[in-house]
């Protein structure tokens, strides 16, 4: 089932010079594009890497066909989980101390891709730390492109998500990353285990968040999530605020360590996200004192996809 996403510019009758597709796990993203990168149409929908397993190729070719018209040659770029051991084609990662704008000379050539397409999947990157310290990412590496490209060239940055990225960007390159596993935690929880009774619907109780944020800088990650259920039965929580409670406390975890390993700064930390996203991040990072500049996710892949297609090789 395709969910539409309104495009303010959708017009049938422009080819597509170029298209962007953000591949994930479960979910894809497709942006129609002029030959300026201007957006033309774009859309949604659950052929992931999960769903396209075994057809990516008729699962492109039916992409195009629904982003459609596509000019003959058009340049199609994919990022996310198409590239990854389970998905398409196996790129390798590239090192972290890569210029972002540099991807493009990094690119992937896809042999098997529809006919008629110039078809080629973004390397994720791989940062190694001095002591052994190793993280990757694949995805998130197209936004930060594109933050760069929209002139963000040296922040402390975070992208919120199933898997969390908080990093450092200097003079457009990733000088180090951590990846938090903050979003996938909170759906394990909330389907399985001690607290997942009261996990249920949200009510967005601002005050159960706030305190669980505080709870994370005070307590081993496992008891503050334990502390949700014991306020719970101890009468100071309602039941439908255990939810938000654990909500505050895996961001809240994510933020304490993050500005631990990164030191206080009065450096905004740039935010790269759709706005759900960041919402529940903005007011940990309000909690905590901490500045904040945000850089929405749609705006931060165009400038990419831009950036990709405008400048590869042939």
């Amino acid at each position: 089932m395709i969910v539409r996403v309104p495009s303010p510019a959708e017009d049938r009758s422009v080819p597509a010079a170029i298209v962007g597709i953000d591949w994930g796990t479960t979910n894809r993203r497709v942006w129609a594009l002029d030959g300026s990168a201007r957006p033309l149409r774009e859309f949604e929908d659950g052929a992931g890497m999960l769903a396209s397993r075994g057809r990516f190729a008729d699962a492109l070719a039916e992409a195009l066909q629904r982003a459609g018209p596509v000019a003959p040659g058009a340049r199609v770029v994919l990022s996310g989980m198409v590239g990854s051991a389970q998905g398409w084609h196996e790129v390798p990662y590239l090192d972290s101390a890569v210029p972002l704008e540099a991807l493009a000379e990094h690119l992937f050539v896809v042999p098997d891709a529809p006919p008629g397409v110039d078809c080629r999947i973004v390397p994720g990157l791989r940062w190694r730390g001095d002591d052994g310290t190793v993280d990757v990412m694949r995805g998130e590496e197209t936004q930060l492109l594109g933050a760069v490209a929209l002139g963000h060239r040296d922040a402390r940055f975070v992208h919120p998500g199933t898997h969390s990225k908080w990093g450092v960007l200097r003079d457009g390159r990733v000088a180090r990353f951590s990846t938090y596993m903050t979003g996938e935690l909170f759906a394990l929880l909330s389907q399985h285990g001690t607290l997942a009774a009261l996990m249920k619907e949200p009510v967005d109780d601002e005050a159960a968040f706030a305190e669980g944020v505080r709870a994370s800088g005070r307590a081993a990650l496992s008891h503050a999530l334990f502390e949700g259920r014991a306020r719970v039965v101890a009468g100071d929580l309602p039941a439908a605020s255990a939810r938000d409670h654990a909500s505050g406390v895996l961001i809240g975890a994510e933020w304490h360590d993050a500005l631990q390993r990164d030191g206080r700064s009065d450096k905004p930390v740039c935010m790269i996200g759709s706005p759900g996203l960041v919402r529940l991040h903005l007011r940990a990072a309000q909690q905590l004192g901490v500045p904040v500049t945000t850089v929405d996710a749609r705006d931060a892949q165009l400038a990419a996809w831009a950036a990709l297609a405008t400048t590869w090789r042939c």
